[in-house]
Formats: C-alpha cells, structure tokens, sequence
C-alpha cells in the first residue's frame, strides 16, 4: 500500500516544473508525512525503492529524520547511499543525521 501512494507521489513530483516552488514543496509535505507515519514500514520501502524513486524522496531526508528520530532509518540511508553511489546522497544523509 505505501508503495502505491508513494508511487502517486512521485509521479506528480516528476511532473512539477523545476520552478513550481509551491508545487513541489507540496509533494514534499506529503511524503515527509506519509514516510514519517511507520518507520519500519518506511525502511522497508526504500529498501526496494529504484534509483530513481530515492533521488526524489532524498530531498526530503531531513525532514523525515526530524519526525521519526531513528537511527535504524539513518543506518538504512547509509546502506542505500553505498548501494547507489551515483546519487551523491551523503550530504543529505549527514544532514539527516545531524536532525537525529
């Protein structure tokens, strides 16, 4: 079920233009909130996430951290961060982490 609506999600965050500030900090609010509601549920999920579903869903890393306080999502970032090098997502896990 999370991955249909995150699905949906991120099908609309890939349609935003890159402009469209408010439109894309909308789809934001929705995934911090619908990621932020059950952390095992959501480690799960990204672990079967595509490379291309985490890159949206990193710009929103630290603002999933600030809600669930859990070092098992940061060591799941970690994990996905070595399995998926070419997204340069380090900087975002530190970020994330420092929320923690």
């Amino acid at each position: 079920m999370l991955k249909e609506i995150m699905d949906n999600v991120i099908s609309e965050r890939k349609k935003k233009h890159p402009e469209d500030d408010y439109g894309i900090q909308e789809c934001w609010e929705r995934m911090t909130k619908i990621l932020s509601q059950d952390i095992d549920e959501t480690i799960q999920y990204l672990e079967s996430c595509s490379e291309e579903d985490l890159y949206f869903i990193s710009e929103i890393f630290e603002d999933i951290s600030k809600k669930v306080q859990s070092e098992e999502y940061i060591i799941c970032l970690r994990k996905l961060d070595k399995k998926f090098p070419n997204l340069n997502m380090t900087k975002d896990i530190d970020i994330a982490e420092s929320y923690f």
